[in-house]
């Protein structure tokens, strides 16, 4: 949920008529960051406050019935399919390369993927980016077994640096000197988790690589390498919220963000 702040954000960044090379997302970063390879402003916001209280979306249920907290099949299928449906037309002719971040189960390794057109399986890496351990079953496409792409590598800057991008704008939902603490219930997720050993141990120490990136992420914001868009406090939403009015707070506050930060992002891209 903390990612309506991204989509705030991107809506912000639309409206401007920004247009970059790449997205690269990473779980619901790239769930709501697609929208800017199809063009639909407001498309995420819409879609959050119609279905907060539908099932199928978002629910215990869900999980008890399909395995998925957030449904696979409804949210990447039903949805943009049928639902509130994503133009396949502007996402296949929008040049903008949209890669997606994947971890892969039996070693731990993040797997990045390009998604040029929408298609079923292209729409199944999308679920997989993020498709959170022990709340959703692993997805197969492509010939790997995949979960969330924040196990691996939650901010992929130095990924974007290593591709030859030389302006990077990374938006981030946690406000500056946030620290990621360890992950709860590990004793729980070893468990659930027994089948795959290499997700659990990444996500025993997933705060230290974390809060590592972090540090990288400053340094190169300072040294006026990188570009970041972060919220100005916390922005306190479960993972799991049927409220509108939560989801529209958050959402307006990436609106508000962007535009404060505006001038100085077109002045860093235009440098």
């Amino acid at each position: 949920m903390r990612g309506l702040f991204s989509a705030g954000v991107i809506d912000v960044m639309m409206r401007q008529g920004l247009d970059y090379n790449a997205l690269i997302g990473v779980s619901a970063g790239e769930a709501f960051g697609c929208n800017y390879k199809s063009k639909q402003i407001g498309r995420v916001i819409r879609y959050n406050h119609n279905l907060a209280h539908d099932w199928r979306y978002c629910s215990w249920r869900s999980f008890f019935l399909t395995g998925d907290l957030y449904g696979g099949h409804f949210c990447y299928h039903t949805l943009p399919g049928s639902f509130d449906i994503m133009d396949k037309t502007a996402y296949d002719n929008n040049p903008m390369d949209l890669i997606v971040v994947a971890t892969d189960v039996h070693n731990g390794q993040p797997v990045y993927h390009s998604v040029p057109v929408l298609d079923y399986e292209e729409l199944e890496w999308m679920r997989a980016s993020a498709s959170m351990p022990a709340a959703s079953r692993v997805v197969h496409v492509g010939g790997y077994d995949l979960l969330d792409g924040g196990v691996s590598d939650a901010i992929p800057v130095r990924y974007a640096q290593q591709q030859g991008y030389e302006k990077i704008v990374a938006v981030l939902t946690q406000p500056y000197g946030y620290v990621k603490g360890p992950q709860k219930d590990m004793k729980l997720l070893a468990g659930l988790l027994k089948n795959y050993p290499a997700i659990v141990e990444r996500l025993a120490d997933r705060h230290d690589r974390y809060n590592a990136c972090l540090d990288d992420i400053r340094q190169e914001e300072q040294a006026g390498r990188i570009f970041v868009i972060r919220p100005p406090q916390g922005l306190h939403i479960p993972s799991i919220c049927h409220d509108v009015r939560e989801m529209e707070r958050v959402y307006q506050t990436g609106v508000a963000t962007a535009r404060q930060q505006m001038p100085a992002l077109l002045a860093y891209l235009k440098a």
